[in-house]
């Protein structure tokens, strides 16, 4: 004989307090059968329990969302973890001053959403349309962050996408330390010196930041390593459970 399971009394969501065996939150109207089942298997007995709500936003959309439970998926997650671990190393150990991510691969798959960057934030004057090349090649992975979090529910996509967010502020690094050198080759095969300079040297010295060039470029290659390390720990947590999930 089984048992129904019964909707908990506080709502996962908003927290508001209703009899027992509801399907639906009287308050925000959230179906409890899709929402947190975890929460619903273990619902916290007294309102002092719970955690705090970011916290159960947070491992909700970035851990529980991930229910892959097949080996297939798990050795092909595997294998892009591990090539991104051994790749991402040579971006962590080699100094930006090398240019060597913008010598890589990868540097031409940024190199489109940088120049489009450009033609997208042309409407916002002069300035925008400068820096919008960099604005542009780091927000198209952070869409597809965002996307692969709250469309798809795919936490391990969105921790590959951290990872393309992070090697993108390390791509953008040495661009920066040449502001005023001006001796990086650039896309039409000639250095800033032989043109009108290029879009960091006018960016900072719009903002009178010029001689502030090499703090920034170390500045954003450590922020891409500090998210570059993120999407390892998230990566290999999320993989951590999917094995117990082949496991259990």
């Amino acid at each position: 004989m089984t048992t129904a399971l019964t909707a908990p009394t506080r709502c996962p969501k908003c927290c508001f307090e209703q009899p027992a065996g509801e399907e639906a939150c009287r308050k925000c109207g959230i179906v409890f059968a899709k929402y947190r089942p975890a929460q619903l298997l273990h619902p916290p007995s007294m309102p002092g329990q719970t955690a705090p709500q970011w916290a159960s936003f947070a491992k909700e959309w970035l851990v529980d969302a991930d229910t892959a439970k097949d080996s297939f998926s798990f050795i092909g997650r595997t294998a892009v973890f591990l090539l991104l671990v051994s790749w991402g190393s040579r971006f962590i150990l080699t100094p930006l001053e090398t240019n060597y991510t913008g010598e890589s691969f990868l540097h031409l798959i940024n190199l489109p959403f940088h120049e489009a960057g450009h033609l997208f934030f042309m409407p916002f004057g002069r300035f925008m349309t400068v820096l919008g090349g960099s604005l542009g090649q780091v927000l198209i992975p952070v869409v597809c962050l965002a996307t692969f979090l709250f469309k798809t529910r795919d936490p391990f996509g969105a921790s590959v996408a951290l990872w393309w967010t992070a090697e993108n502020f390390m791509d953008l690094a040495p661009y920066i330390d040449d502001a005023r050198s001006l001796e990086l080759m650039l896309l039409g095969g000639v250095t800033g010196k032989e043109t009108d300079g290029h879009d960091w040297e006018q960016i900072l010295s719009t903002l009178g930041w010029l001689q502030y060039d090499h703090r920034l470029a170390h500045l954003s290659y450590n922020v891409g390593i500090a998210l570059m390390l993120l999407s390892f720990l998230w990566g290999v947590f999320l993989l951590i459970r999917h094995y117990r999930r082949l496991s259990g």
